[in-house]
């Protein structure tokens, strides 16, 4: 039989894929990521329940509209991201817009229905995510918020070896991430960089991820102690167009940075572990270092992004020469398969995005809640509250339920 006759006897499989139509607010780096990855779902998983489409994108930039129009697929798009919102072909709402437009668009979305996926930080100071995840909560819609190292497999493997209790009772925890975004003090002071307009800085955009993973491993965090510093106090002013990543000139005039550059805490979770966290803008040296340790009475574990494709093992035993192991990445472990077979065969940052992605859509396409979404982003900001006061007291805080302001 030639090769053409049994291409011809493959069959789809059965079942009807509901059709989950995308909508996009915001076409920059993280945009057009979740984009390309939609884009490839269909490559990378056959049993999907969904199919998804690329529908309307919104950006205020002219050249990225006309970037997903004629390259990615988009069906149309606009400077107006309500034009996004409103589009009844819309099923589910991307929000990948900076910071300080993440409340507005989700409650927008969420009102009109829409099942809503947002970057975090959800908000850029507790109350805005106590808002968000109170409007995804009100209108019963299925939400998503981008913790996307949950879904690194060796992360879920760890996460099966704790619920399992491999490693025994937990003890200790430490968690970090350390990034040099803002390292070069020529960085340009944009909104990333002031209270007023991104919000809070190291404690929102960095540390929420290493308190989400924290919170999934071990539970949840009761108390902290924090502390916050700005190292870098001043920075050249943005000129138009310059990006947020943008570099000035020893000659540009400066403007004061608002928020803080790095955050730190002691905690302690409900089950009795204690743990420590770290995470810094300006540090130098570790460039993405999103990393965690687990320490338990039969074994330790430990993972860092710099290295996604590797999970360092510890399982004590009499043996006194034991130490611990590197497992590598493979097909063994949830979803590596779709991207490469076999074992030591890397995955990358991207392969996250669209094992984030998939997530979601079947999450919608179910019509259920989805984990994470907007209640664990709010956990996520109540630790973030703690430690805020904390580093205005000095002293311990407990971790509180953030509500809503009365109307």
């Amino acid at each position: 039989m030639s090769a053409t006759a049994q291409l011809a006897q493959v069959k789809p499989r059965p079942g009807i894929r509901r059709r989950v139509g995308v909508g996009v607010i915001g076409f920059g780096w993280l945009g057009q990521a979740h984009s390309r990855s939609l884009m490839r779902i269909p490559t990378l998983f056959a049993d999907r329940e969904y199919d998804p489409v690329l529908v309307a994108c919104a950006d205020p930039l002219p050249e990225r509209i006309e970037q997903a129009i004629g390259t990615f697929g988009f069906r149309h798009g606009s400077a107006d991201w309500r034009t996004v919102i409103d589009d009844p072909g819309v099923d589910a709402v991307f929000v990948a817009a900076p910071n300080m437009l993440h409340v507005e668009v989700v409650e927008a979305a969420a009102a009109a229905g829409k099942a809503v996926f947002c970057e975090k930080p959800v908000g850029g100071r507790p109350t805005d995510v106590v808002r968000a995840a109170a409007a995804v909560r009100e209108a019963k819609v299925t939400g998503g918020v981008g913790y996307n190292y949950r879904w690194a497999p060796l992360v879920q493997y760890a996460r099966s070896l704790i619920a399992a209790g491999q490693l025994g009772a937990i003890t200790n925890y430490r968690g970090r991430f350390f990034s040099m975004y803002g390292a070069d003090p020529l960085g340009v002071n944009s909104w990333r960089f002031r209270l007023e307009q991104g919000g809070y800085g190291a404690s929102s955009d960095l540390l929420s991820h290493a308190i989400d993973l924290a919170q999934m491993l071990i539970g949840p965090i009761t108390s902290v102690v924090g502390t916050v510093e700005t190292f870098i106090h001043e920075r050249p002013e943005p000129v138009a167009g310059s990006s947020h990543y943008g570099r000035g000139t020893a000659r540009d005039p400066r403007g004061p940075v608002t928020n803080e550059d790095y955050a730190a805490a002691l905690v302690r979770f409900a089950c009795g572990a204690r743990g420590a966290f770290e995470a810094s803008r300006t540090l130098v040296g570790p460039e993405s270092q999103m990393a965690f340790d687990v320490y338990g009475t039969a074994g330790a574990l430990a993972w860092n992004l710099e290295r996604l494709n590797e999970l360092r093992l510890y399982r004590a035993g009499s043996d006194p020469a034991v130490g611990y192991t590197t497992v590598l990445g493979g097909d063994r472990f949830p979803h590596h398969g779709a991207f490469v077979p076999g074992s030591g065969n890397p995955i990358g940052f991207e392969d996250l995005i669209a094992i984030e992605d998939h997530e979601f859509c079947r999450s919608v396409a179910a019509g259920r809640e989805h984990e994470p979404g907007f209640e664990q982003a709010l956990a996520c900001a109540e630790v973030q509250d703690a430690l805020l006061r904390s580093a205005q007291s000095g002293r311990w805080e407990d971790v509180v339920p953030l509500e809503p302001a009365p109307q």
